[in-house]
């Protein structure tokens, strides 16, 4: 057991989430590199008889378990950072947001950069602006904090349940949705060069970039909602953060849990309501379930694992998009749309080991991973002109 007197406990343990989160968010974008961008095969709107063949069951299954979910605990775990820099500041009598606002631009131009070398579907750059208003926000105390969470919140769930009630009227008449012809995407992954693919990326950056702006109003109620389990002690190894986290556990498996099996409903009409409202629930569970994992068997090798990959999440995160772009594109080595679902899963898992030994062998020599020293550097840089 951990006591209340470990001090390090607490920080520990946010690096351990934020590590299972980054290895959690490849098992939703290695679809979209195994099947060579092609959308549809991050939900259910084709490939529908999920119990006809076992590949699609574990296609189904896996996207159960991570879409949307490690990326909402990510999202959370960004937002718990801000508030750690926002502590940061008042204790050194910095102004705020001050510098924080060049380090969010900072991830902006990595986000583009990330978006226009690797992969389309980057939430870096959504980030970056997110943390920028909720800089704002956190500025103006909780009050301001809860009330940009109702507005945000109300907007973005409304939103949500507007386009589920438009799904169960599709269901109800028979008709089908899907994410649209991707033929022209897989060939250009399948077939084109590297050079190619960046082309098209800036040639049509508005629509590649639409989700990562729909989702700002989203990922800024993460961002308040973990900066909100921060100062309310969730993350603290005393009881009181111990009650917290049972209810957050208990949230995420009697609510989160069997909304998010609505996936398995055939037509995929749950899936957008699932990904954008329904996965955060999850990620709730799953902060609960690790913290508590954590606390009862706090010696466990895996946590160090997950540890290192947490204080390296952004060399991580994009690390792991360069070896998916590498194993799967055509100018690589090109297994995209030739492996079944069960491989794909063996990749996944392949990869996260990969990084993670990375990450430990890394780190035993240097303090930051190689993208968090370039961040800081720039910010030094910045801070001194």
């Amino acid at each position: 057991m951990i006591t209340v007197k470990e001090a390090a406990g607490r920080l520990r343990l946010l690096d351990i989430l934020r590590g299972f989160a980054v290895l959690g968010t490849l098992g939703t974008n290695i679809w979209l590199f195994a099947h060579l961008g092609d959308v549809n095969y991050m939900f259910t709107f084709t490939n529908t008889e999920w119990w006809s063949s076992i590949q699609d069951f574990v296609r189904v299954f896996i996207l159960f378990l991570v879409n949307g979910k490690l990326l909402g605990l990510l999202t959370i775990m960004f937002g718990v950072g801000l508030e750690m820099k926002y502590r940061q500041a008042l204790r050194k009598g910095h102004a705020w947001p001050g510098m924080y606002i060049w380090t969010s631009l900072i991830l902006l131009a990595e986000g583009f950069i990330h978006f226009t070398l690797v992969m389309e579907y980057d939430i870096l750059m959504s980030y970056g602006i997110t943390a920028i208003l909720a800089a704002f926000i956190v500025k103006n105390g909780d009050k301001a904090i809860n009330l940009a969470m109702k507005i945000v919140g109300g907007l973005h769930g409304t939103v949500m349940l507007l386009i589920l009630f438009y799904f169960v009227t599709l269901a109800f008449s028979g008709a089908h949705f899907s994410m649209g012809d991707m033929k022209e995407t897989v060939l250009l992954y399948r077939e084109g060069n590297w050079q190619e693919q960046a082309a098209n990326r800036l040639a049509n950056f508005l629509p590649l970039r639409s989700e990562a702006i729909l989702v700002i109003p989203m990922n800024l109620f993460l961002f308040l909602l973990g900066i909100r389990l921060m100062r309310s002690g969730v993350f603290a190894m005393d009881e009181r953060g111990r009650r917290h986290r049972r209810k957050l556990l208990r949230i995420g498996l009697y609510a989160g849990i069997p909304l998010n099996l609505l996936i398995f409903v055939p037509g995929g009409y749950f899936d957008l309501p699932i990904r954008y409202l329904f996965a955060p629930l999850m990620s709730l569970a799953y902060l609960g379930l690790i913290a508590k994992l954590y606390e009862m068997y706090s010696q466990w090798w895996l946590w160090s694992k997950f540890e290192a990959v947490g204080k390296m999440s952004l060399s991580c995160y994009v690390m792991q998009n360069v070896m998916s772009a590498v194993i799967f594109y055509g100018w690589g080595f090109g297994l995209g749309g030739k492996v079944n679902s069960a491989a794909i899963a063996g990749l996944w898992i392949a990869v996260s080991c990969i990084q993670i030994l990375f990450a430990t062998l890394w780190l035993k020599r240097f303090r930051l991973g190689p993208m968090e020293s370039a961040r800081r550097f720039a910010s030094g840089l910045i801070s001194k002109s």
